[in-house]
């Protein structure tokens, strides 16, 4: 099996499995590479949708160049555990935090979400994000209230009363519902806009017209994050009732079994 880094024909391969639908073991055992090392590359790279061979290879080559000969092992975070790969982890953190910023989060909000996200507890305390992230207790400070104000996190005491940010599994309704309160705001505003400059007038006109706009997306967009939330919660109750009913079983059949063979 070959060592060292990634030629630049290799992930022209990796490209290339990628956009045949390859699986990222499948890609490995075609370069005689182990898979972790394709999944880094590509996490390391823009992810499975935007990873470009010549990109990729001139990135690691900047890197090279930039990176002390002994590099300083990343302080701060916690060994991963349940049998990830840490180097994996962080560079698909890195991927979800560009993609959270590419939709309009600043930098450090799309750091802090992205870490609370891929945490298992998905909540962490405000000293734990300045330590995972190595960041001041300041820009923390910052981005969680930034956060919460889009209804994307929440605070809760602990069982030591110490505050933890706390990202729910229903995130991105909470965000739709925030979001769509907001472009409320702006079609009453809009609206206010059409009585003060006058419904006749050019700008009368496009006012209107932004508030209708605004106002159809802003139903369309709590429509359908209702509906979504309603059945996604349905089908997780059926699953979880589908799952009781199965332990009862498998609890009557344990009873049986010990009925028969006392």
């Amino acid at each position: 099996m070959p060592g060292g880094r990634l030629t630049h024909e290799e992930r022209r391969g990796i490209a290339q499995g990628l956009a045949d639908g390859l699986a990222y073991a499948e890609i490995a055992r075609r370069l005689d590479r182990p898979t972790s090392t394709v999944t880094r590359e590509v996490m390391r790279n823009g992810g499975p949708t935007a990873y470009r061979a010549d990109l990729a290879h001139r990135a690691t080559e900047h890197r090279a160049h930039r990176r002390p000969r002994t590099a300083s092992p990343r302080v701060g975070a916690p060994p991963q555990g349940q049998g990830r790969d840490d180097e994996v982890v962080r560079a698909y953190e890195e991927v979800f935090t560009t993609v959270l910023m590419a939709s309009g989060a600043p930098r450090m909000m799309s750091r802090v979400l992205a870490c609370l996200t891929l945490t298992d507890a998905g909540s962490l305390t405000a000293s734990e994000l300045v330590q995972r992230l190595q960041v001041s207790p300041a820009s923390v400070s910052k981005a969680v209230a930034f956060l919460e104000e889009q209804g994307l996190i929440r605070r809760e005491r602990d069982e030591r009363r110490r505050e933890r940010y706390v990202v729910d599994d229903d995130v991105w309704y909470q965000s739709m519902m925030a979001s769509a309160r907001s472009t409320a705001q702006i079609v009453g505003t809009a609206r206010d806009g059409v009585a003060v400059l006058g419904a006749g007038t050019g700008a009368g006109v496009r006012l209107e017209n932004i508030a209708r706009f605004l106002d159809f997306v802003a139903e369309s967009i709590t429509r359908a994050a209702e509906q979504a939330r309603e059945i996604l919660h349905s089908k997780a109750d059926t699953d979880q009732d589908d799952q009781d009913d199965q332990d009862d079983q498998d609890d009557q059949g344990d009873e049986d079994a010990r009925r028969a063979n006392p």
